[in-house]
């Protein structure tokens, strides 16, 4: 009994890989938008953390808010307990350049524009959130 073990040609496995490497560019495409997008929500969440602490700060400062990030982590007990100015999160650099006992801004930049993120967003006192496209 004789058994024809027939292999491939040589265009079917190129076919074969380039229809591979078609859905593998589609989808590293999808994961990356997603990655993206996901980055933009978790910098526009922690602004808003961020705001809240402060308007918290200021409700039980008569009216006055922090002057430094440190006094939302050191009040007792913690009002913020992550000072995310101090290293990079989630894709974005978050600075607050304004803290001043009669409000503050706090911003978040993308580490690298469309890659980690789309956005760079902004809030200020009374929670008031801006955002510009990332160029």
């Amino acid at each position: 009994m004789e058994f024809f073990l027939g292999g491939f040609t040589l265009v079917e496995i190129m076919i074969v890989v380039a229809i591979i490497a078609l859905l593998a560019s589609i989808a590293i495409s999808n994961l990356l938008r997603a990655r993206r997008a996901a980055n933009d929500v978790y910098a526009q969440a922690t602004l808003k953390a961020i705001s809240t602490s402060c308007e918290t700060f200021a409700i039980s400062h008569s009216g006055n808010y922090p002057v430094v990030m440190n006094d939302l982590i050191t009040t007792s007990p913690p009002i913020l307990r992550v000072d995310y100015t101090a290293a990079l999160t989630g894709g974005y650099n978050f600075t607050c350049p304004t803290f001043a006992d009669t409000g503050y801004i706090c911003a978040a930049t993308p580490v690298s524009c469309n890659s980690s993120g789309t956005r760079i967003f902004t809030i200020s006192t009374g929670s008031v959130i801006a955002e510009v496209a990332c160029s």
